[in-house]
């Protein structure tokens, strides 16, 4: 109704628009035949002067009368040839004529123009309710589009991209709502592994506070209490790294640097952890194969990797690194002999929070989900295969630029 009414409004101008033309064309013209008759008899009054001179005796009445009555029988023997009997009468016929004929063709072409118009609007006003439908079907959360039936005009394209933005905004609406979920998750997940620790400290300070405890009992308690924070310590650190990743506030620092250089930082990293358990790591294969990423992160991202490898480990097991590269990728594979993983474990093994059934106590479910992410965002991808009681394979390529 509001379109119709549109349309109503722009007809009554165009009309209005028309008749304004047209009035100012009627002024123009007359101005131009009152300058055409003044022209006229001032070329009329010189012929009457011009005659004159040549013939003296000549009356002024009797030249204008032989001007208006016998104009061509007269006005010939002078050299003028006249094809009408009256020659004022003849040029105001041809400009009469003229006017008639400009008016036509200006009428004709504003008619054109009008209908055009007219017809161009008409069809403007039926995208637009094509545009309205779409929106309306979008808001009732029909997403289907006919592209076959969009041509190429400004509003057909419009329509295009009222869709696009519609369904981007709407993907980044269930975007926004995922994330509320994982944040709502996340704080589940994290209130979780500390409700742990906080409660064992708790109650081993509790103990502490007893009158009765002997110093011996009071060092273990200590030192649980200690491993305790060590375990928060550790959980906080990895979820404040995690949260960097997923806010995208950290920028990498790209750099060319050899696989051997961070595979060896990331096995001095976790010495200790290999001592405990008497696992023997061995480095193999191109160890000077160059990776174009930031060190620091993917020394973080490999460190994590082998962390998961000793904790799946038996005693007095090995751990094989081997490097190779190729014309696509460089790949670094860590392959472990210990426990394996089910089916399940491997499908949730990069999930935030995420321990597998032979995972330490103290994993937090954090550092293979913390390795994905970096290593994608270095352009690279990780592959993980694992047969129970037989090891685990974990393989990172490292993608060319």
């Amino acid at each position: 109704m509001k379109n119709n009414e549109n349309f109503k409004n722009y007809f009554i101008i165009t009309i209005l628009v028309f008749f304004i033309f047209s009035f100012i064309f009627l002024i123009i013209k007359t101005v131009e035949y009152n300058q055409y008759k003044e022209n006229f008899n001032n070329k009329i009054n010189d012929i009457i002067l011009l005659i004159k001179k040549d013939n003296p005796d000549f009356d002024e009445k009797e030249i204008i009368n032989i001007i208006e009555k016998d104009s061509y029988n007269t006005l010939s023997n002078y050299g003028y040839d006249l094809k009408e009997d009256n020659l004022v009468k003849a040029n105001d016929k041809a400009y009469i004529y003229f006017l008639v004929l400009e008016s036509i063709i200006v009428l004709v072409l504003v008619t054109i123009i009008l209908y055009l118009f007219i017809k161009y609007n008409l069809k403007q006003d039926k995208e637009i309710n094509k545009i309205i439908k779409c929106i309306e079907n979008i808001n009732k959360k029909n997403y289907s589009l006919d592209i076959d039936n969009l041509s190429e005009d400004k509003l057909s394209i419009l329509k295009e991209e009222i869709y696009k933005t519609t369904i981007m905004l709407k993907e980044e609406a269930e975007n926004s709502l995922n994330d509320k979920k994982s944040v709502k998750n996340a704080i589940q997940d994290i209130s979780h592994q500390l409700k742990t620790p906080l409660t064992s400290i708790m109650i081993t300070i509790d103990n502490l506070l007893e009158d009765d405890t002997d110093e011996q009992l009071r060092i273990k308690f200590l030192k649980q209490i200690k491993k305790e924070i060590n375990n928060i310590n550790n959980l906080v650190q990895s979820i404040l790294k995690l949260s960097r990743f997923e806010a995208n506030t950290i920028v990498f620092d790209k750099q060319k640097v050899t696989v051997g250089k961070i595979v060896q930082k990331a096995v001095d990293k976790l010495e200790a952890i290999c001592d405990l358990k008497n696992v023997n790591i061995k480095i193999k294969g191109d160890v000077e194969a160059i990776i174009n990423v930031d060190e620091f992160w993917e020394t973080e991202a490999i460190t994590n990797i082998l962390k998961n490898a000793v904790e799946y480990s038996n005693k007095d097991e090995k751990i094989i690194i081997n490097i190779e590269k190729n014309n696509i990728y460089t790949k670094v594979s860590i392959q472990d002999f210990g426990k394996g993983m089910d089916d399940i474990d491997i499908q949730n093994i990069f999930k935030r929070f995420y321990k597998g059934q032979g995972a330490s106590e103290d994993s937090v479910g954090i550092g293979l989900s913390l390795a994905n992410i970096i290593v994608e965002k270095d352009g690279g991808i990780i592959e993980v295969s694992s047969k129970k009681n037989k090891g685990t394979s974990f393989i990172i390529k490292y993608f060319k630029d």
